[in-house]
């Protein structure tokens, strides 16, 4: 069984960023259509998403909720009050059964989502998860990093260090040396690296696809198959030269893969 050809479109695309009164969200994509809900990783951003629009938003309404992990927040910096923030922002929106897409904390953050309520989840699609084993780099951070340090970890995310690029890894030695950010960035972190979902895994039943960079040295192989044994309707793609956010990295093989699954979905 093949999908259709993956296409692209081509008109200028953007998110368009959205406050309601207890969480923050962009959006693009067609109003009436099957939502897909984006969840980033302890230092993600929007920009992360980006290789989303061209392939995704002319067939499927697109959310991504800005986790309070650095600013100002009522919201407790734990997995606990992340989950909460995503059902908050999941019946404000009034949304229908989405798919959730997870990278890193992300994923950690879609698998306990999907274990508290299944009944909003269509499907999964985790790519460089937490949960299982995790090569710590939020709580790796000394109180005042070196920008050459800082820039050094945020190679370590990919398998092509081009990809760290200057404005990326201006924009984490920015929250890691501001204190409040630097704080809730721990504190985060450290729960997720205590927070083994190893034994929830069996009773998530949504179909799940886990797209791997083969080259993660963050969450590796090992922890990709983990999460395969694990989750009982769960599929497994790998991408060779591509580190902890494929996504981002590799997005045409990232996307031809993901229209796969999401094709099977619709059948």
């Amino acid at each position: 069984m093949t999908s259709p050809p993956l296409t692209v479109s081509h008109p200028p695309l953007s998110w368009t960023l959205h406050t309601r009164s207890t969480y923050k969200f962009a959006q693009a994509g067609q109003p009436n259509a099957a939502p897909i809900v984006l969840v980033h990783g302890l230092f993600g951003a929007l920009s992360n998403w980006d290789s989303f629009l061209p392939f995704w938003a002319d067939r499927y309404l697109l959310y991504v909720p800005i986790l309070p992990i650095y600013e100002q927040s009522s919201i407790e910096p734990s997995l606990a009050g992340l989950t909460e923030y995503l059902r908050e922002f999941y019946i404000g929106e009034s949304l229908s059964p989405a798919i959730w897409i997870g990278n890193s904390l992300g994923g950690h953050l879609a698998l306990l989502f999907a274990y508290h309520y299944p009944e909003a989840v269509r499907a999964l699609v985790l790519t460089g998860s937490s949960g299982l084993f995790e090569e710590g780099m939020g709580s790796s951070f000394p109180k005042r990093s070196s920008r050459e340090f800082v820039a050094e970890r945020v190679r370590y995310t990919f398998y092509d260090p081009r990809h760290a690029t200057p404005e990326l890894v201006d924009e984490v030695f920015g929250l890691v040396n501001d204190s409040y950010k630097a704080l809730r960035i721990l504190r985060i972190a450290r729960d997720a690296q205590r927070h083994f979902i190893g034994p929830l895994l069996p009773q998530i039943t949504a179909p799940t696809c886990l797209i791997w960079g083969l080259n993660d040295t963050i969450t590796p192989v090992s922890t990709a198959y983990g999460f395969f044994h694990l989750l009982p309707a769960a599929e497994l793609h790998f991408i060779d030269e591509c580190g902890h956010a494929p996504m981002m990295e590799q997005p045409e093989r990232f996307h031809a893969i993901l229209g796969q699954f999401l094709y099977k979905l619709s059948l």
